[in-house]
């Protein structure tokens, strides 16, 4: 009778203690644009390419430093958008060995990588 008391206590408790979900908290959302949420600016910016400029000429921009391990050539048309700081930029203020982030697309016919919009600067993950 002792043991099957024992026994039923025991299972009881296991029973009580293994019901406690342990505590689920929202994540800390902070409302400066110092910290902002590093997960959106990694998702934001997964697709672009990343790179620090090597050469820069009217048309073309050459990236070093790429995730295909060698330079590569990016076109540059009139619609390229260029940012710096969240604010709008232009080509003028590209400078060799600033690094940038760049969203583009693949030319059809010729298979050039087209750049669409161009973000500059060491704070380029805090763009959107």
């Amino acid at each position: 009778m002792k043991c099957r008391v024992i026994l039923i206590a025991v299972f009881a408790g296991l029973l009580i203690g293994s019901n406690r979900a342990p505590a689920q908290h929202e994540p800390i959302e902070t409302e400066t644009g110092r910290f902002g949420n590093p997960t959106g600016t990694g998702r934001g910016y997964q697709s672009y390419l990343y790179g620090v400029v090597k050469k820069i000429d009217s048309d073309e921009l050459l990236l070093t430093k790429t995730k295909f391990g060698i330079d590569q050539d990016i076109k540059l048309q009139a619609k390229t958008k260029f940012v710096s700081g969240n604010r709008p930029s232009s080509r003028d203020k590209l400078k060799v060995g600033d690094q940038v982030f760049v969203d583009y697309r693949k030319d059809k016919k010729t298979g050039d990588l087209v750049a669409k919009k161009v973000v500059i600067g060491a704070d380029a993950a805090l763009a959107r």
